[in-house]
């Protein structure tokens, strides 16, 4: 398991200069989300990938060692504005469609939220009509999906998620799991048993996973943190992806620049005692 980084943890950057920091940073691959780290190409609508484009910015990243393992986009999937949601749609599928060029394996996303939290069957059912569009779109292109449950979305836990995926049954659907994403003020003081089921519902789906930390505040608050800064139990973390997916690839949230190489190493060793404990 090889520890990457989200691209625009370095600032909205021209690609080359980014493609020079991530790798000056000692990162080997990235999550790419095109219009949160990129500057100087306007991403903001679907049509301004071309092949050559593409290639240009693919080959860039691996004159210093980065490759692309994971597309992010952040889009909602559904709106309830049908122009915004088919603009989302087509966004999504051209990154699917140009992504064996970028090198990557999948396109991820979590599902969109609404401000005031409040959710209909319609929402659901856009949902599923959405994912089931996209996944089409990725099994004529080989492409995989990544889902990603996230506290407050839509799809906000791991039994939700395992839902959509039944629902919506397709081999080129995947998850990317994140337990940070799972644990908040009702949860975390049960935080073992969250993670144990999410792994337990969608280990055999996972096809990369993010790695941030959560931590109470003594206001009982619970935010985010850099990883191994917060109270989330990272042995058990690790010790699942060895036992479910052994070599998948995390991807580094929320560390500062600063903060990088601590977090990342810390990753890598809690990891490496995962390892022992299987062998």
């Amino acid at each position: 398991m090889s520890v990457g980084v989200l691209a625009h943890l370095f600032g909205s950057l021209p690609y080359r200069e980014l493609a020079a920091k991530i790798g000056n940073a000692g990162f080997s691959h990235i999550q790419l989300a095109l219009w949160k780290a990129v500057s100087d190409v306007d991403f903001t609508k679907a049509g301004r990938l071309s092949p050559g484009l593409v290639m240009g910015m693919a080959e860039e990243f691996r004159k210093h060692g980065v490759t692309v393992s994971v597309l992010g986009c952040y889009l909602h999937f559904f709106h309830r504005d049908p122009v915004v949601l088919r603009e989302n749609k087509e966004r999504f599928k051209e990154l699917i469609r140009y992504a064996h060029l970028f090198g990557a394996p999948m396109v991820a996303a979590e599902t969109g939220t609404h401000p005031n939290g409040a959710y209909h069957e319609l929402d659901w059912i856009i949902l599923r009509e959405t994912v089931k569009e996209l996944a089409e779109e990725a099994e004529k292109w080989g492409v995989f999906i990544g889902l990603e449950a996230a506290n407050g979305h839509l799809v906000g836990t791991a039994r939700e998620l395992n839902e959509l995926l039944i629902r919506v049954p397709s081999s080129h659907i995947g998850v990317v799991l994140d337990p940070g994403n799972l644990l908040h003020e009702g949860n975390i003081d049960r935080q073992d048993e969250v993670i144990r089921e999410a792994f337990d519902l969608l280990g055999s789906h996972i096809i990369a996973c993010h790695a941030k930390d959560r931590k109470r505040t003594e206001d009982g608050r619970v935010i985010t943190v850099a990883p191994g800064l917060g109270d989330m139990n990272y042995p058990l973390y690790m010790r699942l992806l060895q036992q479910y997916k052994p070599e998948v690839h995390m991807i580094m949230e929320q560390a500062s620049e600063q903060e990088m190489a601590a977090c990342k190493r810390f990753i890598e060793e809690t990891r490496a005692e995962a390892v022992k404990l299987e062998v």
